[in-house]
């Protein structure tokens, strides 16, 4: 399965958070793809770190599979799922 990030789409942290991704940058040094992606208060949640503001993530780690080692109670398979 190929799954692509594109800009203006909305997905779910399985944390329960969500993501809105503004763009896919390119680190300046690394030439790394990143998601730079928006989280509000009003969408998140106590269970994950993230507060309102602006975040990027390597754009493999947000497309990866939960550790379901570490997190075994998680029933989505990915880390960001697109919310539909």
């Amino acid at each position: 399965m190929n799954r692509e990030v594109k800009a203006g789409e909305i997905y779910r942290h399985f944390k329960g958070f969500k993501a809105f991704v503004i763009t896919i940058a390119k680190h300046s040094e690394t030439n790394e793809d990143l998601v730079i992606y928006r989280c509000t208060n009003d969408n998140c949640d106590n269970n994950s770190n993230h507060e309102e503001g602006i975040y990027a993530r390597p754009l493999n780690m947000f497309l990866s599979e939960v550790d379901h080692e570490k997190y075994p109670d998680v029933k989505q398979k990915y880390r960001f799922e697109k919310i539909k």
